[in-house]
């Protein structure tokens, strides 16, 4: 597969925003299980329909809570594209199909649109590749993809049975942390590989950066909103940030229809350069 990252999107995210929601830390008593659904609906009426979870998350809670919220969304409005993830330990032949059952029964689904490998473990690559073309030869997963994965992870995959046929990585990428750019991204870019963001905002540092709170007031929007955009800015890369509040979902929405100038992505490269060098892959 030889289509960049843009043409992959479009084959099985085309009716998606690249702008998604994340649920590290949801249904785990941070706010009010009520106040957390209402985010997620309020996320899939703007248009944010890409929900990103793991059976790690909580311990399988956060897919919980948003297996609750979809029975709240109507059956006749567009359907959320839903991710998960598998642990390594569960990385086995039967722990993935096992590790699979529990997360769709927590999520009330029939089908998992997207299964990732949460990060490489010791099951051979081979084992949990052939667990995952099985469940999506039985229609239980669409697609399935890897997370944490750097590019040689990436080309060890490539010489597995069946390891092309993986459409995402999700790796930790933000206005801070670029050290993907250098190899990495432009890897996943030519193998049509699409790289979703996790903590797009950083560890929080960025939600209202000086700077980027100075680039949002030009455009009546929040710090970040634009860190948001920086990441969406090529339309290759989907971010997933964490959608906890009602309102931060609203700020978060606004990235979509923020488009920064020439000058204000200058005035980023400045504060936060490029990478000169490979890097090791950021992982949380």
């Amino acid at each position: 597969m030889n289509t960049n990252s843009a043409q992959t999107f479009a084959s099985f995210l085309q009716a998606h925003a690249n702008l998604g929601m994340g649920s590290w830390n949801l249904g785990q008593g941070r706010r009010s299980w009520e106040a957390e659904k209402s985010a997620l609906l309020t996320g899939l009426q703007l248009g944010l329909t890409v929900i990103d979870t793991a059976e790690m998350y909580g311990d399988g809670l956060s897919e919980a809570l948003i297996g609750d919220a979809l029975r709240d969304w109507p059956a006749l409005e567009r359907q959320p594209f839903l991710v998960s993830k598998v642990l390594p330990m569960n990385a086995s032949r039967q722990g993935v199909k096992r590790a699979f059952e529990a997360s769709r029964q927590r999520l009330g689904v029939d089908c998992i649109d997207l299964y990732l490998l949460h990060w490489r473990g010791n099951t051979p690559l081979a084992e949990t590749v052939a667990a995952l073309e099985e469940l999506k030869a039985q229609g239980q997963i669409r697609h399935w993809g890897v997370s944490n994965f750097d590019t040689d992870d990436m080309q060890q995959l490539w010489q597995v049975p069946g390891g092309r046929n993986c459409v995402v990585n999700q790796v930790l990428y933000n206005v801070s942390s670029r050290g993907i750019e250098y190899e990495l991204l432009p890897w996943c870019t030519q193998h049509g590989v699409t790289v979703m963001a996790y903590c797009p905002l950083g560890h929080g540092e960025l939600i209202d950066h000086p700077l980027l709170r100075e680039i949002g007031e030009r455009h009546g929007a929040t710090a970040a909103a634009v860190a948001l955009a920086w990441v969406l800015r090529s339309g290759q890369v989907l971010a997933i940030p964490e959608s906890g509040s009602a309102d931060h979902v609203r700020d978060n929405a606004r990235a979509l229809q923020l488009k920064l100038g020439s000058e204000e992505l200058a005035l980023i490269e400045q504060y936060w350069p490029a990478p000169r060098f490979k890097e090791p892959l950021d992982i949380l």
